[in-house]
């Protein structure tokens, strides 16, 4: 991707007033949900003259290649998983980094990093950015990461070159995302919004049996506390993400994650006849091809990854007794997703009874499509086109902590693009030029919701 031509692709957001219904909050928190709306609606007035607000794309190379080090292996690639002794040496570079940008830091109880940049007025909103610090295993410099440095860059552009907003600004650091040492999904954004369950604490294990638990204790956090990360005055929530593929789908996208155990019996490879054979692996083989062949019939967005494998007992001379192979299952149309999923599911249970095996099928994750409301994206849109940078809406096929804080506030994204489409290994690239105009389009936007009409005008 070249340095002209270059397309954005901005999400929608959600609609709050359609979903303020779905929790349980006093009325305190209900007036400031309808306080939060109405201070959209009278913002989108402001956004017909805005003045693009320009960040260096110097800034963001120095950030993305100094946090690119942190984690990376020698074979390429980084692994840097939540509550590890690199995500805790990533977590202070940041936190180093928002000091000397001018911003005031703190942590929050499962181990989100904020830096805020206070506004002259406190009327209890605050207008947060950022994205996950934590990887997939030998991921890429730029998936999550560069979404949380565009917003400090954005941040401490704003107030070298326009001073202290009105409205209070943040960017966070979210603690996890991707799933990649317990399969917990969000735990940042969730841990905001209030939707950790207290049993997770101890039912979320990693490979090595460690609980998420035990896991933050050792990182010197105290899992009891988890409730007070809950926040209650975001008036919204704006995400820069790498795009991650070529293809961009109509929304962000449905995600299943299964993980499918087929029992046979372990028997001497040299003495058991192939027709007396209950082999798990060949079992869980033919439910692979078959569950590939169901999607590839779907055709597009439609996708699906079998990516972890175990067998056991593993051995060479022994037939296999029992496997565990992970599904991850992507539709945009829930309705289309759930009629995939109840199809794989007899698959899996004719060719398991076909082979006298049997198969169980626990469900770790499960997001429903995000489909997001346009008011938020126009006011993008403007932003974009006044850094005089081309667009398209064409939102995400991956999973995002947007897709988490949607739920709760109006939620935006930007996503910048990623060249060949590569995300999720080492050769993930968008070149700083693409970064930057990215973390200008953010910062406009960002100045427009803190820096324009007095809070009296725009919240009621």
């Amino acid at each position: 991707m070249g340095m002209t031509n270059v397309t954005w692709y901005v999400a929608n957001i959600s609609d709050g007033i359609e979903l303020s219904g779905h929790y349980n909050v006093d009325n305190v928190v209900k007036a400031f949900e309808l306080s939060r709306l109405r201070y959209f609606e009278r913002y989108i007035q402001m956004t017909e003259d805005m003045e693009c607000v320009r960040i260096d794309p110097s800034t963001i190379e120095q950030y993305v290649e100094a946090l690119g080090t942190i984690g990376g292996q020698a074979e390429g690639g980084i692994i840097r998983p939540v509550y590890s002794s690199a995500w805790l040496e990533a977590r202070a570079q940041l936190a180093e980094w928002m000091r000397v940008a001018g911003l005031e830091v703190y942590g929050d109880a499962v181990g989100n990093l904020f830096g805020r940049l206070r506004g002259t007025v406190d009327d209890g909103h605050t207008i947060l950015t950022g994205s996950h610090f934590d990887t997939v295993k030998f991921g890429g410099k730029f998936d999550g990461a560069l979404g949380i440095l565009a917003g400090l860059a954005a941040l401490r552009g704003l107030l070298e070159q326009k001073g202290r907003p009105q409205r209070a600004l943040e960017v966070v650091a979210l603690c996890e995302e991707e799933g990649s040492r317990f399969p917990a999904h969000y735990w940042g954004s969730r841990g905001i919004s209030g939707l950790i369950r207290a049993e997770e604490l101890d039912s979320l294990r990693d490979d090595d049996g460690i609980t998420i638990a035990e896991a933050m204790r050792d990182a010197g956090f105290s899992p009891e506390r988890y409730r007070e990360a809950k926040r209650n005055d975001l008036s919204a929530f704006l995400e820069l993400h790498i795009e991650q593929g070529r293809v961009l789908f109509d929304e962000i996208t449905g995600i299943l994650h299964q993980v499918i155990t087929v029992e046979g019996r372990a028997d001497h490879a040299g003495t058991t006849p192939m027709d007396l054979r209950r082999d798990a692996l060949q079992g869980a083989a033919h439910m692979a091809l078959e569950i590939t062949r169901m999607v590839e019939q779907e055709g597009r967005p439609a996708v699906v990854t079998m990516g972890k494998w175990d067998v056991r007992p593993g051995a060479v001379n022994i037939v296999p007794g029992k496997v565990r192979f992970s599904i991850d299952l992507r539709h945009p149309v829930e309705t289309t997703k759930q009629r995939l999923r109840d199809t794989m599911r007899l698959l899996c249970e004719a060719i398991a009874k076909e082979r006298g095996l049997s198969v169980s099928i626990e469900t770790e994750n499960d997001s429903l499509p995000v489909e997001m409301n346009p008011r938020l994206q126009e006011a993008l849109i403007s932003a974009a086109e006044a850094c005089g940078v081309a667009w398209e809406r064409l939102p995400s096929g991956a999973g995002h902590d947007s897709q988490v804080m949607a739920q709760h506030l109006p939620t935006a994204m930007v996503f910048v693009p990623s060249v060949e489409g590569r995300s999720h290994s080492p050769a993930e690239y968008t070149t700083f030029e693409d970064a930057a105009r990215g973390a200008s389009v953010l910062a406009t936007m960002l100045y427009h919701l803190a820096y324009g009409q007095s809070p009296e005008n725009l919240v009621e």
